[in-house]
């Protein structure tokens, strides 16, 4: 069994590849197109089967600042996300909103994460 076919059984996903994007954009007008222009893309996003976790945040008291937490099946999976004509017209698109982009690729520490797995009583 894969971790797909776990996820789509309602079990637990391990292992995984995950990253964490910071966007800062350049002012409220931009704030708000990119905010469409992720509306836009992240329809797709849902549809992919490899896709696990794809969170959009604003930081408190950071109203120009969006970050992204993408965990993704696989690597496969993340490949699969960036090769998406979704993703492939947000990437082309966003420029004009930013002023930098920060992007951080994570390895998971599982003795120290919590996981439905690893939960006790």
């Amino acid at each position: 069994m894969t971790h797909l076919d776990e996820r789509a059984e309602g079990g637990p996903v391990t292992g995984g590849f995950a990253l964490m994007v910071r966007f800062a954009l350049r002012d409220s007008g931009a704030a708000q197109g990119f905010d469409e222009l992720v509306e836009q893309a992240a329809r797709g996003i849902r549809r992919e089967p490899g896709t696990v976790i794809y969170t959009v945040h604003a930081p408190v008291n950071e109203p120009l600042v969006r970050i992204f937490y993408e965990l993704y099946a696989d690597r496969a999976a993340f490949q699969a996300h960036e090769e998406a004509a979704h993703t492939k017209q947000f990437l082309a698109a966003r420029e004009q909103y930013l002023v930098s982009t920060e992007v951080t690729f994570l390895d998971e520490l599982r003795s120290l994460s919590k996981r439905p797995e690893t939960e006790g009583p």
